[in-house]
């Protein structure tokens, strides 16, 4: 026993605890989410576009309420005066400060957007989520009201609701969700039928669990992916749309301020000022842009199958 003790004290040593784990390799452990914003990061038109928006938003809120004019104030004394340290994007018509009123509009015309947006994706999910899951004469109705709203214009819709509710920030909404949850209804209906023959959705009801709790517990969950890009992919559309209705002049009304406000009244002088319409027709652009930027980053960074190695 004693000679079998040596021979394994001479073949082995105790290694110096400064050289244990030298070779030892771990990744650092993250969550899903935590994962998917190192993915966004990557992306830097996506990582600009955020940037952007972040200080959009941050304009929107402070420039209103820092800046010495609001957005209705008038002054005829500086009527369309170029830009200056008193009015950083000059005046228009009515000698009302540019940058404030490009900025509350921001505030209208984002407020729409996100809002938009948000009930689009409410009203698309649970339309579309029941749909796909029930099946049957339940998805072929469901689906045939949807191609009878979708039969009509859109514009119709919202000149009817102007027409009734006036124009002001509720009919737009109202006009614009009308129709816009039609492509999110119709897209989580697909994933849902996709889906529910999955092992997880039948072992989920073999179980027990309720027909609600395996849609939105199980099925909706798992194609929130996609649900996250359409929604953020609809705020651009719902701000094109507000601006559109505001420059043909059956939007926001007078004397508020959104983008498409601000647009339509600069082109009465666009032949001797065509500087006052660059300022909101720029702001739609960039705006627009950032946004496409961040759905695309989104949907790269939730889908593995599109991240790539930077």
């Amino acid at each position: 026993m004693t000679e079998l003790q040596n021979l394994d004290d001479s073949m082995f040593e105790k290694l110096e605890d400064s050289e244990k784990n030298t070779e030892f390799i771990a990744m650092e452990s993250k969550t899903y989410l935590r994962d998917a914003w190192d993915c966004f990061k990557k992306n830097r038109l996506a990582l600009a576009g955020l940037i952007f928006l972040l200080f959009m938003i941050i304009m929107a809120v402070a420039v209103p309420i820092l800046s010495p004019y609001t957005y209705d104030s008038q002054n005829l004394d500086v009527r369309n005066a170029l830009p200056s340290m008193a009015h950083p994007l000059g005046t228009d018509k009515l000698g009302r400060d540019i940058l404030v009123r490009l900025m509350f509009g921001a505030r209208i015309s984002l407020m729409v957007g996100f809002v938009a947006a948000f009930l689009n994706l409410i009203i698309g999910v649970v339309y579309g989520g029941i749909s796909g899951y029930a099946g049957g004469k339940v998805d072929m109705v469901m689906m045939r009201v949807i191609d009878c709203i979708y039969s009509i214009p859109s514009m119709l819709y919202v000149i009817l609701i102007m027409m009734v509710f006036g124009s002001n920030i509720g009919s737009v909404l109202l006009g614009i969700c009308v129709s816009s949850w039609i492509g999110m209804a119709r897209q989580v209906r697909t994933q849902v039928q996709t889906l529910k023959q999955q092992e997880f959705a039948l072992a989920a009801y073999v179980i027990g669990a309720g027909k609600l709790r395996i849609l939105f517990k199980h099925l909706i969950i798992n194609c929130m992916g996609p649900i996250i890009v359409s929604t953020t992919l609809m705020v651009p559309e719902a701000i094109f749309t507000e601006s559109f209705l505001a420059f043909i002049g059956i939007g926001i009304s007078l004397p508020q301020a959104s983008w498409g406000t601000l647009a339509s009244e600069a082109r009465s002088v666009i032949q001797s000022y065509p500087l006052q319409i660059v300022w909101p027709v720029l702001a739609i652009c960039l705006t627009v842009l950032s946004l496409n930027f961040i759905g695309d980053g989104i949907g790269e960074a939730l889908d593995p199958k599109n991240r790539q190695e930077v």
